[in-house]
């Protein structure tokens, strides 16, 4: 186990402990990709959304290397400790790497794991592939919907004998989900763990306020929170 910032370079340390910034940085790279759109968009909840996030599109070397970067820099300025990285399949395993690979360059070199949807019947066999799973697991994942893709993740985690240190996201909306708590408090209530954003809602409306090539988007996005978000 260690504290992943402990010997970090301190021009970076510095760096890292403003994550309001690195925020900002992450939602104009998103909205630069035409990763985070706006218009109208249906919820795997049935709502309709005026902004949509999808991580699929960042569909290159340079864009996925750009995005292991933020979600290390936040994964160091969380100060999280954990021993591996796990990608749930399929989104998670790109940004697994990524992010594995971006920590390397700031000197952590983690190792990291992915499962596959089906077990493999033949050479090693199994689900997982990678690193083993031992101490603590960090799982790393786009967004957070329904939660089904952590809860497969905690549980491959603890069949492995590993524990679940935390989840990292790119963007919390920050809205409800079975119920009156949000997907990410669901998953800290039932699961007993931290859930790490690049980005929220919250720091969307205040990206978009800043910007007048977007800000007739705003309205749209606050009415949005105001029906389904949760604080």
């Amino acid at each position: 186990m260690r504290l992943m910032n402990a010997n970090a370079d301190p021009a970076v340390t510095s760096e890292l402990s403003q994550p309001s910034q690195l925020s900002r940085e992450f939602i104009a790279f998103a909205c630069a990709l035409g990763v985070l759109r706006f218009g109208e968009f249906k919820t795997k909840a049935g709502r309709l959304s005026p902004y949509f996030f999808n991580a699929g599109l960042f569909s290159d070397g340079a864009s996925l290397a750009r995005l292991g970067d933020f979600y290390a820099r936040r994964i160091l300025a969380a100060g999280v400790r954990f021993d591996v990285l796990f990608g749930p399949a399929y989104k998670g395993i790109p940004l697994a790497a990524g992010t594995a690979i971006a920590l390397s360059g700031l000197r952590h070199n983690t190792p990291y794991a992915y499962n596959r949807k089906e077990a493999k019947d033949h050479g090693e066999g199994g689900t997982l592939v990678g690193a083993p799973l031992k101490g603590r697991v960090l799982i790393i994942d786009d967004v957070i919907s329904a939660g089904t893709s952590v809860r497969e993740s905690v549980d491959l985690i603890r069949e492995a004998g590993a524990t679940p240190a935390a989840v990292v996201i790119a963007l919390d909306r920050q809205e409800r989900g079975q119920g009156e708590l949000s997907a990410t408090q669901e998953v800290q209530e039932n699961y007993g763990l931290s859930v790490i954003s690049v980005a929220s809602l919250t720091d969307l409306i205040d990206y978009l306020s800043g910007h007048p090539e977007l800000e007739n988007n705003l309205a749209a996005v606050r009415a949005y929170r105001v029906r389904y978000g949760v604080a």
